[in-house]
C-alpha cells in the first residue's frame, strides 16, 4: 500500500505534523537531507507507527500514492527552490508540491507560475501553531493551485485544529501566494498582540508597581472575559513561572526581542499596498528599539526621564488597561484584515474574509474568542472595509474609548512606552475624523513641487495648481495617486 502524501525535513515542525498524520489515519512517508535523521526518527517518536521512511527523492517518490502529494517543512528561502528543482523532474504531470514554510509570498506566487508551466500542481500553505499546534491540530492556510485542493483536502482538514463547534481550522484561502500571504498578516497581528500584551505587563509592573503574581492572577482573570486568547493564557503562565530561588523567571530575560521577519514583510507590503498598518509596523519597530540595548542604558544615564509611578486605585487603573487592551487588540485584527483586503483585490483572489477568522479561531498563535464575532461580522457584511464599524466590535471601541484615552494619557504623563496602545488609538481617531490636516500637506506639495491638489468646492477627479509665490510658473508636475 503506498502513502497518501510525503513530508521533507525532520525538524520539530516537520515531525510534529507527520506524527499528526498517523495519528489521524493518514500513511506518510519522511525524509531528510541528512538520512540519519530519518532513522533517528523512525527508532524514536515514530516507533511503532506506519510512518516510512526513505533514503533519497527517488525512494520517497517511488512510495507515494498517485497524485503524489510532497510537502516541504523546510528553512524559506533557498533551500526550498533547491528541493522543488530536484523534485520536479522525479513527478508527473498532476503531482503536487507543497510549501508549509514561512515563505513570503511573492516567492509562492513565482514558484506557483513556474511548476504550472510544467504541469505540477503547487500549494504555499501557511501553518501556525508552534510545536504543539504541528503535533496536535494547527491552523492551516492553503492557497496555490485550485486544482490541488482537493486532493491535499482530506488531509490538512483532518490533521487542523477544530473549533468547538467541530469546523476544521483550514480551509481554501486563494490562488498563487493568498495562503502565504494570508499567514504573513496573520503573522503581523501575532507581533502586535505581544507588543500589547507586553505594554499591559510594563504599565502594571513599572507603573502601579504590581508583582508578578498579581499580574498572573490579573491576566488569568482577563482571559475569562473578552481578551481570552492564546496569547494572553501564557502570558498568565509564564508571569507564574519561578526561577530555581522563587523568583519570577520573565524578570531575569533580557529585554531584546528577536524578529524573523514575517513582521517586516507585513509593514512593508502595508507601506506598498497604502494600507495604514500603524500598530503591526509599530510593534516591529518596538522589537527593533529593543535591540539597542546597548545604546538604551546609556541613554538612560544622560537623560533624567524616570518612569513616574501612577497614582490611584490600582484595581480602577487596572481594570482600565483591561479595556485599552482589549480595544487596541481589535484594532490590530482590524488592521490586519483591512490589508488581506486590499490585496485580494489587488490580486483578484478573491477571499472569503469570513473564512480567514475562522481559521484562525483554533491551533494557531492569535486564537482569539472574539474571532467567531469577526467571521459573524463579515458573513453579515462581506464588504465590511473596517471591522470597527461592525455594531459589535463598534460598541466595543465606543464603550472602551474613556478608558483607552485615559491610560495612553497616563502612560505619556508618567514616561511608560506605549507605542502600540498608543499607535492603534491614533489611528482609531484619525479613521473616524472627517477632515484631517492632509489639505495642509496638498497645499505644501503643491507650493514646492507643483503636485497640484483637489478642492472642496469641486467634483473629486479635478486637479488643481496655484503659483504660490507669483514666481513658480503655472505649469503643474504630476498629480498625485492617493
Amino acid at each position: 500500500m503506498k502513502a497518501d502524501i510525503g513530508v521533507i525535513g525532520l525538524a520539530v515542525m516537520g515531525q510534529n505534523l507527520i506524527l499528526n498524520m498517523n495519528d489521524n489515519g493518514f500513511k506518510v512517508v519522511a525524509y531528510n537531507r541528512t538520512v540519519a535523521k530519518v532513522d533517528e526518527f523512525l527508532n524514536g517518536p515514530a516507533k511503532g507507527t506506519n510512518i516510512v521512511g526513505a533514503t533519497s527523492l527517488e525512494d520517497l517518490v517511488s512510495k507515494l500514492e498517485s497524485p503524489r502529494k510532497v510537502m516541504l517543512m523546510v528553512r524559506a528561502g533557498d533551500v526550498v527552490d533547491q528541493f522543488i528543482d530536484a523534485l520536479a523532474p522525479l513527478l508527473d504531470e498532476g503531482d503536487i508540491i507543497i510549501d508549509g514554510g514561512n515563505t513570503n509570498y511573492p516567492d509562492t506566487n513565482r514558484r506557483y507560475a513556474s511548476l504550472r508551466e510544467k504541469g505540477i500542481r503547487f500549494i504555499g500553505a501557511g501553518v501556525s501553531g508552534g510545536e504543539e499546534g504541528a503535533r496536535f491540530g494547527p491552523s492551516i492556510m492553503p492557497g496555490g493551485d485550485p486544482e490541488a485542493w482537493p486532493f491535499v483536502k482530506p488531509i490538512f482538514q483532518g490533521i487542523a485544529a477544530k473549533t468547538e463547534q467541530g469546523e476544521a481550522c483550514c480551509d481554501w484561502v486563494g490562488k498563487e501566494g493568498a495562503g502565504h500571504f494570508v499567514k504573513m498578516v496573520h503573522n503581523g497581528i501575532e507581533y502586535g498582540d505581544m507588543q500589547l500584551i507586553s505594554e499591559a505587563y510594563h504599565f502594571m509592573k513599572e507603573g502601579l508597581g504590581l508583582s508578578a503574581d498579581e499580574m498572573q492572577a490579573i491576566f488569568t482573570e482577563w482571559n475569562k472575559t473578552e481578551l481570552d486568547s492564546y496569547l494572553v493564557e501564557i502570558t498568565a503562565d509564564i508571569l507564574g513561572y519561578k526561577d530555581e530561588d522563587g523568583e519570577a523567571l520573565v524578570e531575569k530575560i533580557l529585554d531584546t526581542a528577536g524578529q524573523k521577519g514575517t513582521g517586516k514583510w507585513t509593514g512593508i507590503n502595508a507601506l506598498e499596498h497604502g494600507i495604514p498598518l500603524t500598530l503591526i509596523t509599530d510593534s516591529v519597530f518596538a522589537r527593533c528599539l529593543s535591540s539597542l540595548k546597548d545604546q538604551r542604558v546609556e541613554a538612560e544615564k544622560v537623560f533624567n526621564n524616570p518612569i513616574l509611578a501612577i497614582e490611584g486605585d490600582k484595581a480602577q487603573w487596572v481594570d482600565a488597561l483591561r479595556q485599552a487592551l482589549l480595544a487596541s487588540k481589535i484594532i490590530s485584527y482590524a488592521q490586519g484584515f483591512m490589508l488581506i483586503r486590499e490585496a485580494s483585490e489587488e490580486n483578484d483572489w478573491s477571499l472569503n474574509y469570513g473564512n480567514v477568522a475562522l481559521m484562525w479561531r483554533g491551533g494557531c498563535i492569535i486564537r482569539s474568542a472574539f474571532l467567531g464575532n469577526i467571521r459573524d461580522a463579515f458573513e453579515a457584511n462581506p464588504e465590511l472595509a473596517f471591522l470597527g464599524l461592525d455594531n459589535y466590535f463598534k460598541d466595543i471601541l465606543e464603550q472602551c474609548l474613556p478608558a483607552w484615552r485615559k491610560v495612553v494619557a497616563k502612560s505619556f504623563e508618567t514616561g511608560l512606552p506605549m507605542p502600540c496602545m498608543s499607535s492603534a488609538l491614533t489611528f482609531l481617531n484619525g479613521y473616524t475624523t472627517a477632515r484631517l490636516p492632509a489639505n495642509m500637506l496638498q497645499a505644501q506639495r503643491d507650493y514646492f513641487g507643483a503636485h497640484t491638489y483637489e478642492r472642496t468646492d469641486k467634483p473629486r477627479g479635478e486637479f488643481f495648481h496655484t503659483n504660490w509665490t507669483g514666481k513658480g510658473g503655472d505649469i503643474s508636475s504630476t498629480t498625485y495617486d492617493v
